[in-house]
């Protein structure tokens, strides 16, 4: 039985975690740390990581990017491992997380929680290493609700990262063609960016050769899949020795 802190407990990602770990036999959460205190919950919740001294194995954090030192300190503090899930997080927060993952405690961090993109991201290597040399061009399209504030999406970027570092960073990332009147380079890797309604995120990756198109394609019709997908890394991340971790370690 793996004993999780959820920090940021009260907040959307923090409840659906929450439901989805009363339904697994293998986890168990057996405190919270919110400063919000508008939710009951079946187990205590504290108002931050001083506050906490409940025993655990894990911790996993969906809060914000404001809440990561302190976190980062206690974790440390109780030789904690950390999912950490925070978005927005600075460069300087980025490398603290990094030095403390190679020094004292294990951090697993990704840019999306999802076990589907996970394994795509391992795919997609695969089908750079086949469809590059033949001259397919690649194009990636994402497409996400219309409150979302950056674009393209970080596992847009991941994606295409994935096949870059697979064909040794020969291409070049395209965002904009509009003021472009010329016709696409071979080493060109074009991301495109949709946003509307209330779509979750949405994910196309296109390899597009002479006569034929291969298309992968991830859906996410719930924040539930990145939910699913932290509480599998905070089972794996349990015991682990110092370092950090990607969700490509959880899947092996």
């Amino acid at each position: 039985m793996t004993r999780i802190i959820m920090h940021g407990c009260n907040g959307k990602m923090g409840q659906t975690i929450t439901n989805i770990v009363k339904e697994d036999d293998d986890a168990e959460i057996v405190a919270g740390i919110d400063v919000s205190d508008h939710i009951k919950n079946d187990y205590p919740v504290f108002k931050s990581p001083a506050e906490c001294d409940v025993e655990a194995d894990v911790v996993i954090d969906f809060s914000n990017a404001a809440a990561v030192d302190a976190l980062l300190d206690w974790c440390e503090e109780k030789k904690l491992p950390l999912v950490l899930c925070s978005t927005g997080l600075s460069e300087a927060q980025t490398e603290r997380a990094t030095k403390k993952s190679t020094e004292k405690i294990a951090v697993l961090k990704s840019a999306n929680m999802s076990l589907g993109i996970n394994v795509l991201l391992k795919l997609l290597k695969e089908a750079a290493a086949q469809f590059a040399p033949a001259g397919f061009d690649i194009e990636i399209v994402e497409k996400h609700h219309n409150l979302k504030l950056d674009a393209p999406s970080g596992t847009a970027l991941a994606l295409a990262d994935s096949i870059n570092e697979e064909m040794d960073g020969q291409y070049e990332y395209v965002y904009d063609r509009s003021q472009r009147r010329q016709k696409r380079d071979k080493k060109e890797l074009g991301i495109s960016a949709v946003r509307g309604g209330t779509i979750v995120g949405d994910h196309d990756v296109i390899f597009a050769g002479t006569d034929e198109v291969i298309t992968f394609s991830h859906r996410a019709y719930s924040k539930a899949v990145f939910a699913k997908g932290a509480v599998q890394a905070a089972k794996f991340l349990a015991g682990k020795p110092a370092g950090f971790y990607d969700m490509s370690d959880v899947i092996g």
